[in-house]
């Protein structure tokens, strides 16, 4: 949050109750009474040239990994293992934001970021959602807006 209050991009915040046994995305829609569809989640993954790249996706979607390994300009990609988020990102599950992790990833967004004048994603704790224009996002990270989902 202090990043984008410096680079003076608006955004809101939104705190909800997380459960430890449920940190899917439908939870979070479903406690800030919004749309699935507009509650983004950030993934992190391995392409087999290429390293480390990161997909914000829809919550309701999976990463088609081929699509994504394309976009990341390889021919294969996987989800990174889950004891590997914290040391790579400085994130972990249910709190991974595409905003300030420990180094800059090539990152990709799904297309339908775009359809939303706001979007959620995570604040980079559990419980904490940011609720931002896509485009100011996009911008912020660098990031390249590609289908990305099965």
């Amino acid at each position: 949050m202090r990043l984008l209050e410096t680079a003076h991009i608006p955004f809101a915040t939104h705190e909800y109750e997380y459960d430890e046994n449920d940190l899917a995305a439908q939870h979070v829609a479903d406690a800030l009474g919004q749309d699935i569809n507009r509650v983004f989640k950030t993934l992190v993954l391995r392409g087999e040239r290429t390293g480390l790249f990161v997909c914000v996706v829809p919550g309701n979607s999976e990463v088609n990994l081929k699509k994504a390994a394309a976009a990341a300009g390889d021919k294969k990609a996987e989800m990174i293992a889950m004891k590997e988020l914290l040391p790579l990102t400085g994130y972990i599950r249910g709190g991974c934001s595409p905003i300030g992790m420990k180094k800059p990833f090539p990152t990709f967004f799904h297309t339908t970021a775009l359809d939303y004048d706001k979007i959620y994603v995570s604040a980079g704790v559990r419980g904490l959602q940011l609720e931002i224009s896509p485009e100011d996002l996009i911008r912020y990270v660098g990031a390249e807006v590609t289908d990305l989902v099965q």
